[in-house]
């Protein structure tokens, strides 16, 4: 949203003003303006409190989120359903694919893809959540189960509680560990710098225990087998970035976004994790279950340029 300033507005304050020329509050205003939302001439006015000051023609941006559909709908996006019954339906996702709708992605997600496919989904987890039971990252591709009946959201859930659901992934770190296996077990919290990160760095971390081993060292980096003992947002990325072995490619730790290979830098497109192995017992049938999911195209080839400068 643009508006130009009439006279006397120059005297209030910046969140006042928007409140008022927006519509929206004087809160949502002031965090607009803290997250350098809100321009003044081209600048982020640093502070709420601070006044336009004088001048003609002066020119306020305000750059606030679309509105949030209030339920989910069914988009006819292409999806690989690895296995659906009645109950519950694993999905294997592509990178670059959300899970669910929120700021910035209000459509085009799994669940709006799943719903077109299955016709349900279970009707817990929020109106647009439901039947999720865990995520993976945007830019991390590989196995999901999703509930598609409430018997098996609860079932599932508790799994995941009892930390008997068994999840392995595999990754493209950084440089080559000394050990060929071993266990992290660093605590995970919100990092206190950034929000939008976690970190082991922190006070409040919860328990968080990632098992690995190396499956094949390569030129300035490896392929690792990551087990999950617990579910922590972003916990292999935080717990490989931690001990200096960061996965490639990814942009908020560690930063090794290029790999050099035959005296060049080789771009890495997106974060080079896995999801490869999904196991658990049925909540309703309770018959064991197990999935496995070959390596994306795009890790895939990154693999084999590595394996070529070996």
């Amino acid at each position: 949203m643009r508006f130009t300033l009439l006279p006397g507005d120059e005297t209030q304050r910046l969140d006042t003003l928007v409140a008022q020329k927006t519509g929206i509050t004087r809160s949502q205003a002031k965090k607009l303006i803290d997250l350098g939302k809100v321009l003044v001439n081209g600048v982020p006015l640093a502070k709420a409190g601070g006044k336009p000051g004088p001048g003609k023609n002066v020119v306020v941006e305000v750059e606030i989120a679309a509105p949030q559909p209030e339920a989910l709908r069914p988009e006819p996006y292409p999806l690989s359903i690895v296995y659906a019954d009645d109950y519950l339906a694993v999905v294997d996702k592509p990178a670059g694919m959300v899970v669910y709708p929120g700021a910035g992605h209000p459509e085009g997600t799994l669940l709006n893809a799943l719903l077109h496919h299955t016709g349900k989904l279970a009707s817990i987890g929020g109106p647009l959540r439901p039947g999720v039971v865990h995520r993976l990252d945007k830019d991390t591709s590989g196995l999901m189960v999703v509930a598609l009946e409430d018997r098996a959201y609860y079932g599932l859930i508790e799994q995941f509680k009892a930390r008997t659901i068994k999840r392995m992934y595999e990754a493209l770190v950084w440089g080559s560990p000394k050990e060929d296996e071993g266990t992290v077990t660093l605590a995970i919290g919100r990092s206190g710098s950034d929000r939008k990160k976690m970190s082991t760095r922190t006070r409040q971390g919860k328990k968080a225990v990632t098992r690995w081993k190396v499956l094949r060292r390569l030129k300035n980096a490896s392929l690792i087998q990551a087990t999950l003992g617990t579910g922590r947002t972003h916990q292999i990325r935080v717990h490989f970035a931690s001990i200096g072995h960061p996965v490639l490619g990814d942009r908020a730790y560690g930063r090794k976004t290029s790999i050099e290979l035959g005296g060049r830098k080789i771009p890495v497109p997106r974060q080079m994790l896995h999801a490869k192995t999904l196991g658990f017992i049925h909540p309703v049938t309770e018959q064991p279950m197990e999935f496995e999911t070959h390596l994306p195209p795009d890790m895939a080839e990154m693999l084999e340029k590595l394996e070529a400068h070996q």
